[in-house]
């Protein structure tokens, strides 16, 4: 069955889902084609300003270097998805309230329609939500999921994003979006990089990394925050002060309700690559504008793909 894909940053190829396997092991799978791929795309004057009020006529999109008819167009603020991936670790545990109350005050700014949930993670997985509550826009409830838990123990920031990005799937919002805070690399995840890697490349999400990084963390591995949110259209933060994570908050919803969301068909004739290259051009004849979206996806249809023959070891409240 073929899909609209639609992101953040893009709508794109299928769900990651986690699944288990008829074996013992247990693996991912992702399905589905491409009949629209949706770029969500921020654009900033020359100043850094957010550049409102332009049409359909002032963009173009390259697919592999190739230019593609723009068939959709849109500006509005449209409901999202967001999932707070927040760093339980024990490393975190001074950073805690200053992440949460930036969470809670980005969650209060927010569309009242927007849809939120959380994931814990030190060196296990698990939702701040209850198993029968997938997302909220209660803030008391927020408050307590973002708490949830013991800041303990080490970094499996892999699998909890893995584990962000399957739950994204069951949101009906077509914007999905995943904001990750860490202080560290990841030490323990049983996902492999380049296996979370086409889990993004294959996802609905745009992802905003927020790097509280530890000098002394021999984990230490900010290339990976920075690398994720480029990819994915969102946008790398490394804030200097605890004091600076609520402004980094504001910053990502700014952005997050100052997107256009652009669709084309993708040409799945003459294009042979799985893994196609999106760049997105921006003009107004008023000077330098840049675009950010998206960058890559996948055209493939997987329907098995095994990370680790693992799947997270995720737990819910």
């Amino acid at each position: 069955m073929r899909q609209t894909f639609a992101t953040v940053s893009m709508a794109l190829a299928s769900a990651a889902l986690l699944t288990a396997a008829a074996s013992s092991e247990k693996q991912f799978t992702i399905s589905d084609n491409v009949d629209l791929v949706l770029l969500d795309v921020s654009v900033k004057n020359k100043a850094g300003g957010y550049v409102s009020g332009l049409s359909q006529d002032n963009f173009r999109v390259l697919e592999d270097g190739k230019p593609r008819l723009i068939t959709h167009f849109s500006s509005m603020d449209a409901p999202v998805c967001v999932g707070l991936i927040v760093d339980n670790s024990g490393s975190m545990r001074l950073k805690r309230p200053e992440v949460v109350t930036a969470g809670l005050a980005f969650a209060k700014e927010s569309n009242s329609k927007d849809q939120f949930f959380v994931v814990n993670f030190n060196e296990r997985v698990y939702f701040g939500l209850s198993r029968n509550l997938p997302f909220t826009d209660d803030l008391q409830t927020l408050r307590r999921a973002l708490y949830y838990g013991q800041a303990i123990g080490r970094t499996a920031l892999y699998d909890a994003i893995a584990a962000g990005l399957k739950h994204l799937e069951e949101c009906n919002r077509e914007m999905k979006t995943l904001i990750v805070v860490s202080d560290g690399g990841d030490n323990i995840s049983s996902i492999r990089l380049p296996d979370l890697w086409r889990l993004l490349e294959a996802s609905r999400a745009t992802i905003y990394t927020i790097g509280l990084l530890d000098p002394e963390d021999r984990d230490l591995n900010p290339a990976v925050l920075q690398k994720i949110a480029s990819a994915t259209g969102g946008e790398y933060f490394q804030p200097d002060t605890l004091n600076s994570i609520l402004p980094v908050f504001e910053k990502i919803s700014k952005d997050i309700r100052n997107r256009y969301v652009i669709g084309y068909t993708p040409d799945e004739v003459n294009d042979r690559h799985e893994i196609r290259k999106v760049r997105v051009i921006v003009q107004n004849g008023e000077g330098k504008l840049s675009a950010r979206s998206r960058t890559t996806y996948t055209m493939k249809p997987v329907t098995e793909f095994v990370a680790t023959k693992t799947q997270p070891d995720v737990l819910h409240k």
